[in-house]
């Protein structure tokens, strides 16, 4: 028979006699100084008495009663010290949990903590910057569940009915999420970075420079992520070519041949700005212990006059992305950051644009380092009237709405009275578990809709308490966001209230499960006609609530198809542990993330762009498509005819190729993910066995963003059902409608 365990958050898990073993060996060594051969074998006794006495009482062990059994083991040794020091350590250990605050604490700073570990999948928990940040954090959670949300929304959040992002910064009421950054702004009119005036600088290498140490500063005094754009660095490539020019003709050469010196000393300014950013961006690491979260919008239509210089640095990006940067042994490997996102416009979408040379080498870029995304201007201009980056993973903004009824909100120097984007911010996220409300409403014979609008009020309170909160904070409290043009240049006494209402930021309701909850309450797919008509009423229900609580507010409410990392592990705990194992639903350790297509279903990757191109329109806070493919590195003509589908037929999507390397033997194509005898998965290099993540570079598609650490088992589990849609075989035009 299986034994089986119960943890005290709840999760049964399997019985690993081990564990006792090397808990006993711990309390050994701890007196004693050593492990002798008579600890191990009072180790393997006592460990073998809980298995004896497991089996004998036939039912699922606490680990209270487990303990109590070692502790008896321990009593009947000859080692009575052993026994006490055991018994001491479990008792301070039942005092630190009495105290939210000390038992997480303490199982991080012992590494013990397994939320922690994998909660972020570029976060390193053992590493000192990213400890403090998540110290503060288990403070910033005690505060907000204790004073600043209602019990039963807290009650909920525990639940996994709803979840509360980002909780862990809440305790200040003066962080927003993610944003645009205004560098145009910063760059032409100057900044302020630490008490230190920033002026205009005069050419790219410098400009670039500011750029990065700009992102450092934003990434450090918010919580999401943030992009800036190519455009806005291309004045300052034209002001190097300049520069160098004049530099030639000073000296006498003709008009030709100085043309020819300045091109190639720009190319090597290029060069060596884009290399800056590389290295600045992937070093630094923010006050929330991670390198900044950012994204590098390149949009050849959004400055028209600049298009040269923009293809310029993004070819040099591309190049030097694929080239990779370098690991600790030297071997070039995968960055996950700055995330890349490559707009497709009248300039590059096909063979008979000019800039199609450009999308060719993007195509290249893709197949060995996962990136650049792809957007449509085509499909977001008939979407929303407008193309525009998103804020970091996805989240985007909504249309504007403001500047001609209220103007430069936000005080910004380059104002031109256009729509606005750049310097615009997005307050936080609550997300609703939608498979949980399906099968309540199933278990319960109560409508679907109803159990529904229970809880996306308690979502839209999270939402108005971040917003009230964030309204009353002065801009002094983020001088780089507020003051000094990376969101707004206000007087330091202002308020943010102009900038929270009036739709100006946004504020998120996210969704997860959109697939599970159609297979609960329509039996089907929501790929299938009838699963895909209920599955958008769902959506359009959400939206209409969004306008509700947005027409009675001013606050710029939109649905978000939220890209869960850790809570889609949590949800599927919460769904497992409320309504038991349901084939397709609760029978697996993550939910499908937004309105995403099961990871398991085999469908053609041209439909699944086309059917999930519907549910983006349905999003319009933010959307990322995906299709996982086999390695295209010798296939380039398919990623093209992919991209040219993507122009044609969906906002916002990325390929999902692979890329590691074993520091072991050199291998450098996919490593493995294998699952162990108690069902835990962990990666193995196909070709020497290294099994030690710490001796291996894993690039992985996470939620729209590239994972360079072990994700939670939720993820994993993901990871190992994923369908490949695109295998390494080409792909004809033809197949492209």
């Amino acid at each position: 028979m299986e034994l089986i365990v119960r943890k005290r958050d709840g999760r049964e898990v399997p019985f690993n006699k081990q564990k006792i073993i090397n808990a006993v060996l711990k309390a050994f060594k701890a007196v004693e100084g050593e492990i002798t051969e008579y600890a191990e074998a009072k180790a393997e006794n006592i460990a073998t008495y809980v298995e004896n006495e497991a089996i004998k009482r036939n039912k699922i062990l606490s680990i209270e009663e487990i303990q109590d059994m070692v502790e008896h083991g321990l009593m009947s040794t000859k080692s009575k010290n052993v026994a006490r020091a055991y018994i001491e350590y479990r008792h301070d250990r039942d005092i630190a949990r009495d105290n939210p605050l000390d038992q997480p604490a303490l199982e991080l700073i012992r590494g013990e903590n397994e939320y922690l570990n994998t909660e972020n999948s570029n976060k390193r928990a053992e590493i000192v910057t990213t400890q403090r940040d998540y110290l503060a954090g288990i403070l910033s959670k005690y505060v907000a569940k204790k004073y600043i949300f209602p019990k039963n929304i807290i009650k909920d959040h525990e639940a996994g009915i709803i979840h509360i992002h980002d909780m862990d910064y809440m305790a200040q009421e003066t962080l927003n999420n993610c944003c645009l950054i205004n560098l145009n702004d910063m760059l032409q009119n100057g900044t302020v970075i630490n008490g230190v005036l920033i002026e205009k600088p005069h050419r790219l290498i410098t400009a670039m420079t500011i750029a990065t140490q700009i992102v450092s500063a934003v990434a450090s005094s918010q919580y999401g992520g943030c992009t800036f754009t190519l455009s806005h660095l291309a004045p300052f490539v034209r002001s190097s070519f300049d520069i160098y020019l004049s530099k030639y003709l000073e000296y006498g050469l003709n008009q030709e041949d100085a043309n020819k010196l300045a091109e190639k000393d720009l190319k090597k300014e290029i060069e060596d700005a884009v290399q800056t950013m590389n290295y600045q961006l992937n070093s630094f690491t923010t006050t929330n212990g991670q390198a900044p979260f950012v994204s590098v919008c390149i949009y050849l239509n959004e400055a028209p006059e600049y298009k040269k210089e923009i293809a310029a640095l993004a070819a040099e990006i591309f190049n030097q992305r694929i080239a990779g940067l370098k690991n600790p042994q030297g071997v070039p490997v995968t960055q996950a950051f700055p995330k890349l996102l490559y707009v497709l416009d009248g300039n590059n979408c096909d063979e008979s644009t000019p800039y199609w040379w450009l999308t060719k080498l993007g195509a290249k870029c893709t197949a060995k380092r996962m990136v650049p995304d792809y957007v449509s201007e085509k499909v977001m201009t008939q979407n929303k009237g407008g193309c525009w980056p998103s804020m970091g993973c996805r989240s985007s903004l909504t249309p504007d709405e403001f500047t001609q009824k209220y103007g430069n909100l936000a005080r910004a120097k380059d104002y031109d009275g256009k729509p606005k984007y750049y310097g615009r911010f997005n307050i936080g996220v609550c997300t609703i578990n939608l498979p949980y409300v399906a099968l309540l409403s199933k278990e319960q014979h109560k409508d679907f809709y109803e159990i529904l609008d229970y809880y996306l009020e308690e979502c839209h309170k999270v939402q108005k308490i971040r917003a009230e909160r964030l309204s009353k904070t002065k801009a002094k409290v983020a001088p780089i966001l507020w003051c000094y043009g990376a969101l707004a240049r206000l007087d330091p006494e202002d308020t943010l209230e102009p900038l929270i209402h009036h739709n100006y930021s946004t504020s998120s309701l996210g969704y997860v499960g959109l697939w599970e909850t159609t297979k609960v309450l329509i039996g089907e797919s929501h790929t299938t006609e009838k699963g895909m008509k209920f599955a958008k009423e769902v959506l359009q229900h959400l939206n209409d609530k969004c306008s509700e609580w947005k027409k009675a507010e001013d606050i710029g409410y939109s649905l978000y198809s939220t890209p869960e990392e850790t809570t889609t592990f949590k949800f599927a705990l919460a769904l497992k542990d409320r309504f038991g194992t349901i084939k397709d639903i609760t029978d697996k350790e993550y939910v499908m993330n937004s309105y995403h297509v099961d990871v398991k279903e085999p469908i053609d990757p041209f439909d699944k762009l086309r059917i999930e191109a519907q549910y983006q329109k349905l999003s319009p806070g933010g959307f990322i498509s995906y299709i996982e493919t086999m390695n295209l590195e010798n296939n380039i003509p398919a990623i093209l005819e992919i991209i040219k589908f993507i122009y044609n037929n969906i906002g916002y999507a990325e390929l999902n190729t692979k890329s590691d390397y074993c520091q072991v033997c050199g291998y450098d194509q996919e490593i493995e993910i294998k699952t162990d005898e108690n069902g835990k998965h962990y990666y193995k290099c196909p070709n020497c066995g290294n099994i030690d993540t710490n001796k291996m570079n894993i690039a992985r598609r996470v939620c729209g963003y590239i994972s360079t650490t072990v994700p939670n088992q939720g993820r994993m589990d993901e990871f190992v059902n994923r369908y490949v849609h695109v295998s390494d075989h080409s792909i004809n035009e033809e197949e492209v409608i």
